[in-house]
């Protein structure tokens, strides 16, 4: 069984999921508290903890920070996230995207759909931590950029590059076909995993700040109607 960790200071939200997750395998633990939740994940000798389920808001710490925290921390950043809110709102979900997290989903919402996205979310990071047998090599080197899929790192002009998870991802996915355009759609099924219009002006803003932080490299370029593609180009 796989372990999910709730931070959310609803404590009456708790009981009933832990015994819906347990009905599909998952075993339920919980904190109403922000920095307890931090302090749980981090404890040495404890169950392995496989994904978090952030609340937005909270006292003290509000779930956007958390998710900040725990991509900044070297032991936690790969750790799944999936955000809930209850406002449903759109800018909500995309600063979550830019922070790094693996999904949301509105208050209120049925068990079955939480499930189901946890158990989406499983899929892909089993997949990513899997490479397909016909990858040749988990390293990329282009003039000026560097990925190294194995140590989960990118180097700019041999200077270590700090992205988001999603920024990462978004580089290697485009950085695997370069000159092949991916549509918008394409790059959410890959990161995401949902299909949703409401995801679609995520993607350009976090193209943008991959845009940002690869300067003065130009190597993403917008294929009008299509999408977009990676180019080896000159800084």
């Amino acid at each position: 069984m796989q372990t999910v960790l709730l931070i959310d200071d609803d404590e009456q939200l708790a009981e009933p999921l832990r015994e819906y997750f347990a009905r599909y395998d998952l075993t339920l633990i919980n904190e109403t508290h922000p920095e307890r939740g931090l302090q749980r994940l981090k404890q040495v000798g404890a169950a392995p903890i496989s994904l978090v389920i952030l609340d937005v808001m909270m006292p003290d710490l509000d779930g956007f920070e958390v998710c900040r925290i725990i991509r900044r921390d070297e032991q936690l950043k790969q750790l799944p996230v999936l955000i809930l809110t209850a406002r449903g709102e759109v800018m909500d979900r995309v600063i979550g995207l830019e922070l790094g997290a693996d999904d949301y989903l509105a208050k209120p919402f049925e068990p079955r759909e939480l499930v189901a996205r946890i158990h989406n979310i499983f899929r892909r990071t089993q997949t990513q931590a899997v490479p397909p047998i016909t990858e040749v090599s988990s390293h990329k080197t282009f003039q000026h950029l560097s990925i190294d899929e194995a140590r989960h790192s990118v180097t700019l002009d041999q200077s270590p590059l700090e992205l988001t998870q999603s920024e990462y991802r978004l580089l290697c996915l485009l950085a695997s076909q370069p000159d092949t355009a991916f549509s918008r759609d394409d790059i959410l099924n890959e990161l995401r995993g949902i299909d949703a219009e409401l995801f679609t002006r995520s993607v350009d803003i976090l193209v943008s700040r991959l845009r940002q932080k690869l300067k003065p490299l130009r190597c993403i370029q917008t294929v009008w109607g299509s999408g977009y593609r990676f180019v080896e180009a000159e800084a």
